[in-house]
């Protein structure tokens, strides 16, 4: 919960390990050739066709298509999952190219049949094209998982076990913008939620409270409470607090990004690594497995391209954008029953990485 803003670069390596960015073999006549590596070469036609995936995936991307780093960074990326998916093993093609079809079924499922295609065609993209993606994509991430060991996992745990420590704790969000959406000041949300604190302390019922005044729909009507859920979810401040607030005090206001929280933790219990869910050990190898392609482009990578001549842009982008919230409740988290799917096909709603990887 309470995920942390990333920049694009960041967003977009979240999107690899959670849709998964790729290269897409795109047919076309022309053959200008924008990247050569050892082993293969990109054109021209298969550049813009990375482009319009992605920008298919992730609309909100669509603004920094033509800035020069972010572009440098895509066909980095595109050379990386070709070269890897040409090199994988055969599990991890079996494997990958079965993903790959769930995961294309599971996106066309969450918006349906009519409005996927309608989205392709806005694109000028075809299923095919998008499963060929896909596919070069989940077998690079499989190849990858498959090199990390029991071992990475339990020292991954023991460097982040209080990520996994359950905590039950009711909260009350007073947001930076009102039921009506009209943007509140720093100073006003603090002092609505002093005024809350005021009438806790007087002895006011939390939940009560909550359903009276929190802007956090995915608690709101629970009295605030979210239920035994790992730590990790919640973003640094967020989390600390969780960890760390005495049992049933009620807290003083607590500043995130999103506004102003009022806690009171009711139940802390930590994991043990024999007790975490095969879930969340998936979720711990595919973070590893992202962050070995993650070290692959770093130190391999510049080894393997020969030569990258992108067209120039017409005009660079110069800002980067904030992470949407969409498919996010307002304390940063994704809606409950909404999580995406994973490289594994099963849902993250396991610890988060809040390193920012």
């Amino acid at each position: 919960m309470l995920a942390n803003k990333k920049s694009w670069k960041v967003m977009l390596i979240t999107l690899v390990a959670v849709l998964t960015i790729s290269v897409l073999s795109a047919c076309g006549d022309k053959k200008d050739v924008v990247a050569t590596y050892k082993g293969g070469e990109i054109t021209l036609e298969e550049y813009n066709a990375e482009k319009n995936i992605l920008t298919f995936l992730s609309p909100q991307m669509g603004q920094l298509a033509e800035m020069e780093e972010f572009k440098t960074y895509l066909v980095n990326q595109q050379i990386a999952f070709a070269y890897l998916s040409s090199k994988a093993s055969e599990e991890a093609k079996t494997a990958g190219k079965k993903l790959a079809t769930e995961q294309l079924a599971e996106m066309k499922k969450q918006v349906g049949d009519d409005a996927f295609k309608k989205m392709l065609d806005e694109k000028k993209l075809t299923e095919a094209e998008v499963n060929g993606f896909l596919d070069k994509a989940m077998i690079s991430m499989q190849d990858m998982n498959l090199k990390v060991t029991d071992a990475d996992i339990k020292a991954d745990y023991d460097a982040n076990k209080q990520d996994y420590t359950l905590a039950s704790l009711r909260h009350i969000l007073i947001s930076l913008t009102d039921a009506e959406g009209k943007e509140r000041t720093k100073e006003e949300a603090l002092k609505i939620a002093k005024d809350v604190k005021s009438q806790l302390d007087k002895g006011a019922d939390f939940a009560t409270l909550a359903k009276k005044y929190s802007e956090d729909p995915g608690s709101k009507e629970a009295g605030g409470l979210y239920k035994d859920t790992p730590a990790g979810t919640w973003v640094e401040a967020f989390k600390e607090n969780a960890l760390t607030l005495p049992l049933n005090k009620v807290s003083d206001p607590i500043e995130t990004e999103f506004g102003y929280h009022i806690m009171k933790v009711e139940s802390r219990v930590e994991t043990t690594f024999d007790k975490i869910t095969e879930k969340q050990k998936d979720t711990i190898k595919n973070k590893l497995g992202s962050e070995k392609i993650d070290e692959f482009m770093a130190k391999d990578l510049p080894g393997i391209i020969t030569k990258v001549t992108l067209p120039e842009s017409p005009k660079a982008a110069t800002e980067e954008p904030t992470t949407p919230k969409d498919g996010q409740d307002s304390t940063g988290t994704k809606t409950e029953g909404k999580d995406a799917p994973t490289t594994d096909g099963t849902s993250t709603d396991t610890p988060a990485d809040n390193t920012g990887k």
